[in-house]
């Protein structure tokens, strides 16, 4: 550091402010790119194309056809506040970004905090050594203030007067303190590990018990080979059901931020890592196929199965209105066929038709809960998914009449001669029946009264009712058997 510089009254010291993990807590190049796949799967192509050419080529070639939605980004509040404090004691701010040109910009005009806005052209990419020496020619050494939050940032650190570190390593951390003056200190957003394991949605795996129905319904409780299987399918179910929730929270980031409960999604409040996101994915899908492969290959391709309509659900089925919630009660029939494939089996007619009527009916249930929240938010469309405040009043008929179809299917299956073949006691099975139409009849109630806030499967595992009814059916069946 120069003297002269150093002598210098702070205010008149420019601050100079990365964007990507320092302003934001995200990637804006990694959104972006995001964006692109998800407009069209086949655009990845042209990316990879693109990377053929420099960096600062392939930032310009993304941003000139997507940008993120500046006003929804998830900005570091506590660092934008203090942030502008030192606006208001007429310190100059300069946004300086390896992001391109045209998405700097935009958070620029969208914060109103900046005197001036350095960063990436067609032709330049600015970051590490090269931001280093741009803000060298332009303040000198010791000549301004930085602050940024990664290894990128070191060199930029080695030439300014002070350092301010935001959300910064503590390995990094230690490197700058080792090379300068450290201004302010602000943390991290919380565990990146944890909040990557949450947007797994462990919580979620309860639905792949559904794997464990054909057992329940076979009557082969003790036999511990299939059981054995059956558990590792459970597993491998389980994590590429993880790899689903990753895909579709990075692909609805933009959506998830516009939603008041969704928005605080790992991934779309930047407490998780998009980059460590998108290479968990392919692990996961490694190890869960490799399991299936360990149980069967008939499982093993319903596992495909399942994955492969996942995909065409967040890339195409969830945007068009009915689809999205068939497909849904679809996906928790192949959970059910996949636990059927375990033994070499195929689910009955019964089964299945129960299956489909009653999960489009939580499907429905899902749809309309969104719809109350949106309506009280004085919102109109469901973003992503086509869906409007004024369907509100089909969808819980339409919902309401699949579930107590469900019903009329399982009365049937009772009446029919294969219960007389599996059950000793048929006539007990009848009390089924009316403790269906009870919960599903109390789903609806608790929807419409705006108090079903999330998915109905994973209300119902936190619900004393749905427990009972469980339990209670599942006595049901073993006094039957």
């Amino acid at each position: 550091m120069n003297d002269s510089a150093s002598q210098v009254a702070p205010a008149k010291i420019p601050l100079c402010v990365d964007l990507d993990g320092t302003l934001v807590h995200s990637d804006t190049l990694v959104e972006s790119i995001l964006m692109l796949v998800k407009r069209n799967p086949l655009n990845l192509i042209a990316l990879l194309y693109w990377l053929l050419n420099d960096r600062a080529r392939f930032k310009e070639k993304v941003a000139a056809r997507v940008r993120p939605d500046v006003d929804a980004l998830p900005y570091n509040q506590v660092f934008v506040d203090w942030l502008r404090g030192q606006r208001q004691e007429g310190r100059e701010l300069v946004l300086v970004t390896a992001a391109n040109y045209r998405i700097a910009q935009d958070v620029a005009q969208h914060l109103q905090l900046f005197d001036e806005v350095i960063a990436s052209s067609a032709s330049h990419n600015l970051k590490a050594a090269d931001k280093r020496d741009e803000l060298l020619q332009r303040y000198g050494a010791g000549g301004y203030d930085y602050a940024g939050n990664s290894e990128a940032d070191l060199p930029v650190w080695s030439t300014c007067r002070r350092t301010i570190l935001v959300n910064t390593p503590a390995r990094v951390a230690d490197r700058a303190r080792a090379g300068g003056e450290i201004e302010r200190n602000f943390p991290g957003h919380g565990n990146p590990v944890k909040a990557l394991l949450r947007a797994m949605r462990p919580h979620q795996w309860v639905k792949n018990l559904l794997l464990f129905v054909n057992i329940i319904l076979a009557h082969q409780y003790f036999n511990a080979t299939l059981l054995g299987e059956t558990v590792l399918a459970f597993v491998a179910f389980c994590i590429c059901s993880s790899s689903v929730y990753l895909t579709n929270d990075l692909m609805d980031l933009q959506v998830d931020r516009r939603n008041s409960e969704k928005k605080h999604r790992p991934f779309a409040s930047g407490q998780a890592s998009l980059q460590a996101g998108i290479i968990a994915i392919p692990l996961l899908l490694l190890l869960a196929f490799t399991l299936a492969a360990c149980v069967s290959p008939l499982f093993f391709a319903v596992l495909l199965s399942y994955f492969a309509t996942t995909l065409a659900y967040s890339f195409y089925l969830k945007k068009h209105v009915l689809f999205d919630v068939l497909t849904l009660a679809g996906l928790y029939t192949i959970r059910i066929i996949a636990g059927a494939s375990v033994a070499q089996q195929f689910p009955s007619v019964w089964l299945i038709s129960f299956s489909m009527f009653v999960f489009t009916s939580l499907a429905m249930a899902k749809r309309y809960a969104e719809l109350r929240m949106l309506e009280a938010e004085s919102g109109s469309w469901i973003g992503g998914r086509g869906y409007h405040v004024n369907d509100l009043a089909v969808i819980s008929q339409l919902g309401a009449a699949s579930g107590y179809l469900s019903t009329l299917v399982l009365a049937l299956y009772i009446d029919s001669p294969e219960v007389a073949e599996l059950y000793s006691y048929p006539l007990a099975l009848w009390l089924l029946c009316p403790m269906l139409m009870y919960w599903i009849g109390r789903i609806w109630l608790v929807a419409n009264r705006g108090e079903l806030r999330q998915d109905p499967v994973i209300y119902a595992t936190q619900d004393l009712v749905s427990y009972i009814a469980v339990f209670a059916g599942g006595a049901i069946l073993w006094l039957a058997r």
